[in-house]
């Protein structure tokens, strides 16, 4: 199992992380646990923005707690946060238009399987909107993205192959703990933020964990 989910045991996937119980257990990316960190990263590239937008798939099963852990983290923050739901390429264009009718000076992109499938329109609107925005996924970055945030991917897949691989020779899933991501990667595509006339701070810089030129 490779989880997506905020909180698998809220989701009622497992019961524990320890003991997950069950016949299942395997990877949490822990994506959506992240998008208060996002947001502040966000907070700290652009001081100045007072509003920003959030793009949420509305058919994401921990949408509500995404929605909640961000309501709470631009609370902390003091900003104002604008919501904008699209489950379809269509839609996607429209949540667009409307946050830059609204004036939102930024945006996040909240982890989603759909939102992922659909990286290169993310980042084609972003520009096409001059949105300095923050992704989950650090691909969103390699193709033009200003700044992705999150689990290492590659990594926890790894960590899935090597689950399959006790299930096989025998481990009980139940007895074996879900993984969780300790390797977060912070990106930034310097080439972007140029376009976008951004000058990224160097503490922002500093902790990062590659620059794209």
């Amino acid at each position: 199992m490779a989880d997506h989910a905020a909180d698998p045991i809220k989701a009622g996937i497992i019961t524990s992380l320890n003991r997950p119980g069950g016949n299942v257990t395997g990877v949490s990316l822990l994506g959506s646990a992240l998008e208060a960190k996002r947001l502040g990263l966000l907070h700290e590239i652009i001081p100045g923005v007072v509003s920003i937008g959030v793009l949420v798939n509305p058919k994401y099963p921990d949408v509500d707690i995404q929605l909640r852990e961000l309501q709470e983290a631009a609370s902390a923050i003091k900003r104002q946060i604008n919501i904008a739901r699209a489950s379809t390429e269509p839609e996607i264009d429209a949540a667009f238009a409307t946050l830059a009718q609204q004036g939102v000076g930024a945006l996040l992109a909240a982890q989603d399987p759909f939102l992922d499938s659909r990286h290169d329109q993310l980042v084609a609107l972003a520009a096409r909107y001059k949105l300095p925005a923050i992704y989950y996924q650090r691909q969103f970055a390699d193709i033009g993205g200003l700044v992705s945030y999150g689990t290492d991917f590659a990594e926890q897949f790894r960590q899935g192959g090597i689950y399959v691989g006790k299930v096989l020779k025998g481990a009980k899933p139940a007895d074996l703990p879900v993984n969780q991501p300790t390797k977060f990667e912070l990106v930034i595509n310097l080439k972007t933020a140029r376009a976008l006339g951004l000058a990224i701070p160097p503490g922002v810089i500093s902790i990062a964990d590659e620059v794209i030129e």
